[in-house]
């Protein structure tokens, strides 16, 4: 795309975009010119018909990698083309409103303690104490962590937002533990394999799925689950939703009422009918 990558990319800065949501476009709006093999500005409504067409019949992409075409394109003709007329008829696909999955509280100790490492298990319990994701994890450096105030500083989190999140005595000792054991140099507090850089989702992924194994846990539990048992459980103690809201950095409410769905203790609470059925 040469220079019209350059002029989406200062687009999507100028408009606040995360990294990611750029790194993200770009990388969507090259595989529809490679699909075509020709530049955007000599196509239109037809062509990007083909591509979606291609993604939903061809490849399978499910409503999510959809979606993010979707984003890509309309931003490319919408804003950087500045011809929105090209994108304005493709829907968005409805998403399957699945239920999170939910770590029980006995679940989330037995993955501490099979962490096997101070690192591991100072990130495992910076995404269920704090409600951090792996992303924001991995951007943190020493600065952020704020042991006089009790809080975290959360920088250009999902949203290029700032935040702070809770940082627990619990917390801050396993942190504190896992500095005085490690001594990690550069910047960030779990620095990666090259100088100056975090470590990679990649360098995290591999040992959170060990430790789930060691705790037993037999299910496709993602690192997200932490965050999700960080509200829902939050939300059982009877935390109210707004302040998990503002925990979590949603800028929706609506993003934060599923937590709504995967709570048990009103459902607990409620019974069931069978149990008051008069005995025979």
């Amino acid at each position: 795309m040469g220079a019209l990558a350059d002029r989406m990319e200062q687009d999507l800065v100028l408009r606040g975009r995360s990294r990611v949501t750029i790194t993200t476009y770009l990388q969507r709006a090259r595989q529809f010119v490679r699909f075509h093999m020709k530049s955007p500005e000599e196509m239109g409504e037809e062509e990007i018909r083909d591509f979606l067409r291609h993604l939903v019949v061809e490849r399978k992409a499910g409503p999510e990698v959809l979606r993010s075409h979707i984003a890509s394109l309309k931003f490319l003709f919408g804003v950087t083309l500045r011809r929105p007329e090209a994108v304005s008829w493709i829907p968005w696909p409805r998403k399957r409103k699945r239920l999170p999955e939910v770590l029980a509280q006995q679940e989330v100790i037995d993955l501490i303690a099979a962490a096997g490492s101070p690192r591991m298990r100072a990130v495992i319990m910076l995404g269920y104490g704090s409600g951090l994701r792996i992303s924001e994890i991995r951007s943190l450096v020493p600065g952020d962590i704020d042991s006089k105030r009790g809080v975290i500083l959360v920088r250009a989190g999902k949203g290029n937002k700032d935040r702070i999140a809770p940082l627990s005595p619990t917390l801050l000792a396993a942190l504190r533990d896992y500095w005085r054991q490690t001594r990690p140099r550069g910047p960030y507090l779990f620095p990666g394999g090259k100088p100056g850089q975090p470590i990679s989702k990649q360098a995290l992924h591999k040992p959170y799925k060990a430790a789930l194994r060691r705790a037993g846990i037999e299910r496709q539990i993602g690192f997200h689950a932490l965050r999700t048992a960080f509200a829902t459980h939050l939300l059982e103690s009877g935390v109210d939703l707004l302040t998990i809201q503002h925990l979590l950095g949603h800028t929706w409410f609506s993003s934060s009422l599923c937590y709504l769905r995967v709570r048990t203790d009103h459902l607990l609470a409620a019974g069931s009918p069978l149990d008051r059925l008069p005995a025979s």
